[in-house]
């Protein structure tokens, strides 16, 4: 069976919009689907590039909302812009992985993105975290102690460098040599982490 790797960040909209319809693309393309929490300013500065609430061009910004609310439309995947956009997702990140190592990967998932894009919580702040977690009936300082352990920030930034190089060997054409890429940082994060999928 073919793998699908979803990689995210809860900060971002896009990722929002992706993984309301992520799951149904996976089961209609027959392959099986494996989350991986990243961060995406980290992988905005290791390509160059940046988040587009800052773009210059007025029209640009207005055109890329647009398109979110276009794409939302269309996938019927309900969004609402955040008034604490953007937020440092880094924390909400570290829980992701966090709770993929305590297995409870799929109620925190839920829970941190519909905060996010659809009740506008300030996910940014350590006690609003909190509070989401203990909503969806979790156990907000387990998952909050084990997301500051050194295995739980390994995992996060290997998954986020495995994104940037992908984007870059895409971007300059290097076919040759992006399986061999990835599949050396897979067996850094699967064998050498034991990084489990969700």
């Amino acid at each position: 069976m073919s793998t699908l790797e979803f990689f995210f960040d809860y900060g971002s909209p896009y990722s929002h919009l992706a993984n309301g319809v992520i799951d149904g693309f996976a089961k209609s393309a027959g392959a099986g689907l494996v989350y991986r929490p990243m961060l995406l300013g980290g992988v905005f500065k290791a390509t160059g590039n940046q988040s587009p609430i800052f773009e210059t061009i007025e029209a640009k910004r207005n055109y890329g909302g647009g398109s979110l609310r276009r794409t939302s439309a269309l996938h019927s995947v309900p969004i609402s812009m955040n008034p604490h956009f953007p937020i440092n997702s880094m924390g909400l990140m570290r829980l992701a992985v966090a709770a993929q190592h305590e297995g409870v990967f799929e109620v925190y998932h839920a829970a941190a993105f519909a905060g996010l894009w659809q009740e506008g919580l300030n996910l940014g702040d350590v006690e609003v975290q909190a509070e989401m977690i203990r909503a969806a009936g979790l156990d907000a300082e387990k998952l909050l102690a084990r997301s500051g352990d050194d295995d739980v920030k390994a995992n996060l930034v290997i998954a986020s460098l495995l994104h940037s190089i992908c984007v870059q060997t895409f971007r300059k054409g290097c076919i040759m040599f992006q399986d061999t890429i990835v599949s050396l940082l897979n067996a850094i994060r699967d064998v050498i982490l034991d990084s489990p999928s969700r």
